[in-house]
């Protein structure tokens, strides 16, 4: 991982403790600002609390990193941060194909339980959300952001929301680009939040089309480059609705790293989705990728700040908040 992870680790918990109360990014109240919950819980600090999970899951298996960023995404960009994706039941949006292959429920989940042993139903599932995507992003490798906390839960959750709400892995640059607008994001943030995919995997579905007949032409993506063109084609059969996956960056070595790895590889022609790789020749996101690419601090700065504002979107402060579980609704 990281160089000089464990004294960065040591540094993250000093953070926790020395968190700038009514320090706000876009929003701010007493019900909705960075140290929300300090003194809200007993003797626990909330936010070291979770950290320390995630950081359990994290030493178990590197991944955790991807599940929790896409977890926060899948639901920020669905109703809000509201945690309405936890939600379980016929219907909801946890069975949305977008999310059947959405991982990190667990991890939430039992934070909110142990949690809720001590101060039942003052941390919503919603912000346990944005705090483990932020301790998941920083034990990547990326750098320590403060947070907003406050959210209330959600209280509604449909499967059709997800399945008309989040983009789709083909989904055009410029048409991707109006959508983050929508939710208060700006390009760089789009290009910021879009470079997680330095970690995680894409099943052979997501992009097959790439890679025997894109656009319906009878032939691979151009754009791709022949030699992942070779490996993917030999891991994704055409035809065999293969449950394979690979790795989103092809940066050998750095798969579970928040690195700037994919910015390079997309810049080669080795972006495995078709949104990643035109953001790689769109002219409103090369730039950004370029300068990504050549200087690792950009990407490692940036994509805090970015996941913050993703934080901000449909934020709920008044209401209530599930007790017990995140599983079900109040």
């Amino acid at each position: 991982m990281a160089r000089g992870k464990s004294s960065t680790i040591g540094l993250a918990l000093g953070l926790l403790l020395m968190t700038l109360v009514g320090e706000c990014y876009g929003q701010c109240s007493d019900k909705f600002k960075v140290g929300y919950y300090e003194g809200k819980c007993g003797k626990y600090d909330v936010e070291a609390v979770v950290f320390h999970v995630v950081k359990k899951y994290y030493l178990q298996d590197p991944d955790t990193v991807a599940d929790l960023i896409r977890l926060n995404f899948h639901d920020c960009f669905v109703r809000g941060c509201d945690a309405s994706i936890m939600i379980e039941g016929e219907g909801t949006e946890k069975t949305a194909s977008p999310n059947l292959s959405v991982a990190g429920y667990d991890i939430v989940e039992e934070i909110k339980v142990y949690l809720d042993q001590y101060c039942p139903g003052v941390v919503s599932c919603a912000d346990i959300i944005v705090l483990a995507a932020r301790a998941a992003t920083f034990l990547g490798g990326a750098y320590w952001y403060n947070v907003e906390t406050g959210r209330k839960d959600g209280n509604v959750s449909l499967a059709i929301d997800a399945e008309q709400g989040l983009p789709s892995p083909r989904i055009p640059v410029s048409a991707a680009i109006q959508l983050f607008s929508s939710y208060g994001l700006d390009t760089p943030d789009f290009v910021y939040l879009l470079g997680c995919h330095t970690v995680g995997t894409a099943h052979c579905d997501k992009f097959e089309d790439r890679l025997y007949n894109f656009q319906n032409s009878g032939k691979p993506d151009p754009a791709m480059s022949p030699k992942l063109l070779y490996s993917l084609q030999k891991k994704c059969p055409r035809g065999a609705n293969s449950n394979n996956q690979d790795f989103l960056d092809q940066t050998k070595g750095s798969e579970f790293k928040m690195d700037n790895g994919f910015f390079k590889r997309i810049l080669e022609g080795e972006g495995l989705l078709q949104v990643d790789q035109e953001l790689a020749y769109h002219p409103e996101t090369r730039p950004i990728v370029v300068r990504a690419a050549e200087d690792e601090k950009v990407f490692l700065a940036k994509i805090g700040p970015a996941m913050r504002k993703m934080g901000l979107i449909g934020v709920i402060t008044e209401g209530k908040n599930r007790v017990g579980t995140c599983k079900k609704g109040y």
